[in-house]
């Protein structure tokens, strides 16, 4: 039997707002565009629509920046306001130069500028600034449960988020939230086909969801941020217990501090 699996957009998901049950719009969604979710199924949403949801928008003129943010909004040609927002959301600045602002959020996640994002979001009434859900492992635990109430079948749920990673050009998709997922599958101490021990092999299998993900739901106006992957080995992919926050390196394995 050939392996495969396939990806596909859920059409005419709305502009989501604060306070729209997101299983109940991609119910909606799926029902009007004829399709049906299956066990094994991972529904992969990108972040906005979360943080949407969650009310994780905040307007820049509710924000008073502080003597730290005012210096690094001068070292980096950034908004004094958004450089505040990203201090309040991270315990560590790591790097910074003019234009680029590495931090490590309050999730554990490294990256640039906390997640905080600008773009697809509406600035009409005035700017604006949209955050990271506050915990996206429960977030995706909440939607897998109730879209599990909703179908009746088996799924997992993944929430990602464009990532730049250490020595490499460009974004990719990453997870943030997971449930319902193996989100690491540790193969030490299997063996390869020669039947050689395997002593560091961990594979990210959430990550690998989110990118498969991503190329679908693009980045700037495809306007698809709900994903269907269908097709996984469900032994391999479906967990219940896994969180997308174990994929964060532990301080004391950093080589690079």
């Amino acid at each position: 039997m050939t392996a495969q699996y396939s990806v596909f957009g859920v059409p005419d998901i709305p502009m989501i707002k604060h306070g729209d049950r997101l299983s109940e719009v991609i119910g909606r969604a799926l029902e009007a565009g004829g399709l049906s979710l299956q066990s094994g199924d991972v529904i992969c949403l990108a972040q906005k629509i979360v943080s949407k949801a969650e009310g994780r928008m905040l307007a820049l003129s509710s924000v008073k920046p502080g003597p730290e943010a005012r210096e690094l909004a001068q070292a980096t040609n950034k908004d004094p306001r958004m450089v505040q927002l990203i201090l309040d959301e991270s315990t560590e600045v790591l790097r910074h130069k003019p234009n680029v602002l590495i931090v490590r959020h309050k999730l554990g996640i490294v990256g640039a500028h906390a997640g905080i994002d600008q773009s697809n979001i509406d600035h009409q009434d005035e700017e604006q600034a949209l955050l990271l859900p506050e915990d996206p492992d429960a977030s995706a635990a909440v939607l897998r449960d109730e879209l599990q109430k909703n179908t009746g079948v088996d799924l997992g749920v993944v929430i990602t988020d464009s990532h730049n990673r250490p020595w490499r050009m460009g974004t990719i998709g990453c997870a943030i939230g997971c449930a319902g997922i193996r989100v690491l599958d540790d193969q030490v101490g299997g063996q390869d086909i020669y039947g050689r021990t395997l002593h560091a092999t961990l594979i990210n299998r959430a990550d690998a969801i989110a990118s498969a993900a991503t190329l679908v739901m693009g980045e700037t106006t495809e306007k698809l941020p709900v994903v269907v992957i269908r097709g996984l080995n469900a032994e391999q992919t479906l967990s219940a217990e896994d969180r997308a926050s174990v994929i964060n390196r532990p301080l004391e394995e950093d080589l690079f501090r």
